[in-house]
This record gives structure tokens, sequence and C-alpha cells, in this order.
């Protein structure tokens, strides 16, 4: 088996002597705690959680990959527990706000965290991965009560996120894609479709899944220009950020790939789910970019 070895020795070098991130850090409004022997504290843990945990994972992920059975998706041997003790070393909310349960760190150390993460297994990056790009979404283009429903739990990394754009008649063109949003008496809309290609869009490692989807209104008009972003949970979720009840988010299948077997790629049913619309309406595309360029 394959042996990982962070090298955080280079990593230093680059931050330290070329980059001079103290000096940059100073500067940020942020960068207050983000101090040389934070910045060192941080990189050895998570080098030591990539070397430890993840790598010894990556071969499990590929030789075994994620099991499907009627809608449930089980991941390889050891990823659960490598997520909780993510979770329980508070990763996933490294670089993002304190108001939210983050620790309010620079961006480029969430970077190196990622980078570290995606060498050491991929797969598993990809999990908490995906839900960076939709918390990155909700605190861009969210309302106040959308962030504060949702993004706490997607901080701490209790609950993960997905990027649903994809559809089996159009590939990358997504002027032609069909998933409707049907609006509802309270302001939220029925989302109905099926998207596919989703990556980490169903599994065993969290309890709940925001997805966050691209489809059109009745009213919308043609092409990209009538496209909107909404947010469904595959479960509801109260004022409180509390779960509920299932909200008809259905997983149909997981993809066989080349590669990567350790996360699911999955086709996921919306069956008149209630989703809340993201953003301005017909400019979902737009701000959806918002995740393309984090993911």
């Amino acid at each position: 088996m394959a042996v990982f070895k962070a090298p955080t020795r280079d990593i230093k070098f680059v931050i330290n002597d070329v980059l001079d991130f103290p000096a940059h850090y100073a500067k940020l409004p942020c960068g207050e705690d983000a101090t040389p022997d934070m910045i060192d504290a941080i990189l050895t843990e998570c080098a030591k959680f990539c070397e430890e945990v993840l790598s010894p994972l990556n071969q499990v992920g590929d030789q075994q990959g994620c099991q499907f059975d009627n809608g449930k998706v089980t991941t390889p041997d050891g990823f659960k527990e490598a997520y909780q003790q993510w979770i329980d070393g508070g990763w996933q909310g490294l670089s993002h706000p304190v108001e939210y349960g983050g620790q309010g760190l620079p961006l480029s150390l969430g970077l190196l965290k990622s980078e570290l993460v995606g060498t050491a297994n991929w797969a598993w990056g990809m999990y908490p991965g995906l839900s960076l790009g939709a918390m990155n979404t909700l605190y861009v283009h969210g309302t106040d009560e959308q962030k504060d429903r949702y993004l706490p739990k997607l901080t701490t990394g209790e609950w993960t996120g997905t990027m649903c754009l994809t559809e089996s008649h159009c590939g990358s063109d997504l002027g032609q894609m069909r998933t409707r949003a049907e609006p509802n008496d309270d302001g939220s809309f029925a989302i109905t479709g099926t998207k596919i290609f989703i990556s980490a869009g169903e599994h065993d490692l969290t309890d709940n899944i925001v997805h966050i989807v691209l489809a059109r209104t009745p009213d919308a008009p043609e092409g990209t220009k009538g496209i909107s972003l909404f947010i469904v949970p595959k479960f509801h979720v109260d004022e409180n950020g509390e779960m509920g009840e299932f909200n008809n988010v259905s997983c149909g299948s997981i993809e066989h790939k080349m590669g990567i077997h350790g996360n699911a790629t999955a086709v996921i049913n919306f069956d008149g789910a209630k989703g809340y619309m993201l953003g301005p309406k017909n400019e979902g595309l737009a701000c959806m970019f918002t995740f393309m360029n984090t993911a």
C-alpha cells in the first residue's frame, strides 16, 4: 500500500520564506489569530490526520467502493469513523465565520487543509469538499434567515452539501434543464426533477444533506437566463436549524466509475421536495458559479 507523507517542510518554506504569510495575515481582519505558532500547529495536526487516518483509507475506498441498496448508500470501511474525527477536530469550519461555528481563520489556511486532504484521499475529501462549496454559496447569496438555518451544522460538518446541476438529457448545456420549481403558498417551491452525477449526493456520513439545486420556475424565460437556484435539504430544517421530516429527496442509483470509487456519484430524484430560492430569481447560474469556483 502506498504511504502518504505530507510535504509540510515544503509548505512551510513556501508560506513563510516565499509568500510571507505572517506579514500578509497581519493586515487581515481575520488574521489576528493566525500567528506563526498557530499556523504551524494547524499544519502539523492536519498532516497527522491525513497521514494516519485518511491515507490508509485511500486503497480501502478504491477497492470497496460505495454500496447502493434500495436508495441507501454505504461508504467504505473506515470512512464514517474518519469523518467523525473530522467533525470532532473542528476541521470543516477552519476558515469560516465564527458566528456560524467556524474558527474565522484566513481562507488560505483552509486551502492548505484541502490540499493535504485531497492528496491523501481524494475520494474521502470530496464529502467535506462539496460542503465547502455549499457553505460559500449560502454565505454569499443566502438571506440572514437561510444562513442561520443551514450554516451552523454545515460549518461543524454535522451536515454535508452538494451541487445539483446536470440532468440526463443535457450534460453541460444547462439551458435545456427540465427540473421544475412550482411556487407554494408559503413562499417555498415544490422541486420536481432528476439530477445526475451528483458527487457525495447520498451517503451514511451525516444525517442530513443540503442540496443546492438549479431549477426553473413556471414563468422563467428559456435558456440559461431562466434558471434559479434553490436550497433543498434531504430532511426539512425548522427555523431553529433542527432536522425534521423527510423531504422527498431520494437516491435512484450510484454510478460505476473508473476511479474515486470511495465517493458516491449519485442520481438524485426530487419528487415535489420543498425548496427555497437562493439568490435572485432567474440568476441561479450566476449564483451557482460561487459553488463551481469553490469546487
